[in-house]
């Protein structure tokens, strides 16, 4: 998308502190936030998916992978100190080895299925509402993509019917234009990525029985603080942004 725009001239990363404006009201900040187009609602709404998109991909880590990368840890220490318990050479009265291995592969097939969750998770056409069939079924960051993309299109379509100065120059809401938003929302993708590989690393490594309860736990603090995604992810860069210059941004 970068190059397709590089002839315009914008800032391509969002400010830490979106310009604040006082808002008074009964009086709009500009002519579009007095009638609101389909230009507005298209841009929230495309805006909105990428926030639910990355709302969804926290839930899956942060529940769905870390319950089971948690499971897998204490499984193994639990197997662990069942056999440091017993003299060397002995066995456990009661059958433990073959329970817990497979509590442990069970842990590894939920792992990989969230991996598969991040790349693969059914959406709705956030204009339609309807569900798309399993051949539109896109990629979860590809559709992070999609919806760049979408936001250039409406970019593009906005220049035909307002014009290029009204999407460079005119506030959508409070004080960006449409040209900053599509700017400077270009590069969301780019933690996510980072992010999926470091997790998939972090999955092979526990894939291993030998691995440290130290190792283990190291892997667990990773899998928790998200590294790419605790200053770029869109909470970090995006939420507070679109809550000040996005029109109803939370309204339901």
């Amino acid at each position: 998308m970068s190059k397709r725009l590089a002839s315009f001239h914008g800032p391509s990363t969002p400010t830490s502190s979106p310009v604040s404006q006082p808002r008074h009201p009964g009086t709009p900040a500009s002519p579009s936030r007095a009638s609101e187009t389909t230009i507005h609602r298209k841009a929230r709404t495309l805006l909105q998916e990428l926030r639910s998109l990355s709302h969804g991909w926290d839930d899956v880590v942060l529940v769905d992978g870390l319950n089971a990368a948690r499971t897998l840890v204490d499984t193994r220490t639990e197997l662990n100190n069942a056999f440091a318990v017993h003299a060397p050479g002995s066995l456990p009265r009661s059958p433990i080895v073959g329970p817990k291995l497979a509590v442990m592969e069970k842990c590894i097939v939920q792992l990989d299925t969230v991996l598969t969750k991040l790349v693969r998770i059914p959406f709705m056409n956030v204009f339609s509402g309807q569900s798309l069939s399993c051949d539109q079924q896109q990629k979860n960051l590809r559709r992070m993509g999609t919806v760049v993309d979408n936001l250039e299109a409406l970019y593009h379509e906005a220049q035909k019917t307002k014009g290029p100065k009204w999407c460079k120059e005119e506030p959508l809401w409070l004080s960006w234009s449409l040209e900053k938003f599509v700017l400077s929302i270009g590069s969301i993708t780019t933690p996510y990525h980072r992010s999926l590989v470091l997790l998939d690393g972090l999955v092979n490594q526990l894939r291993s029985h030998s691995l440290s309860f130290e190792t283990s736990r190291l892997i667990i603090n990773q899998w928790i603080e998200q590294l790419y995604l605790v200053e770029n992810g869109w909470d970090a860069q995006w939420e507070d942004i679109c809550a000040v210059e996005v029109e109803k941004w939370d309204a339901r």
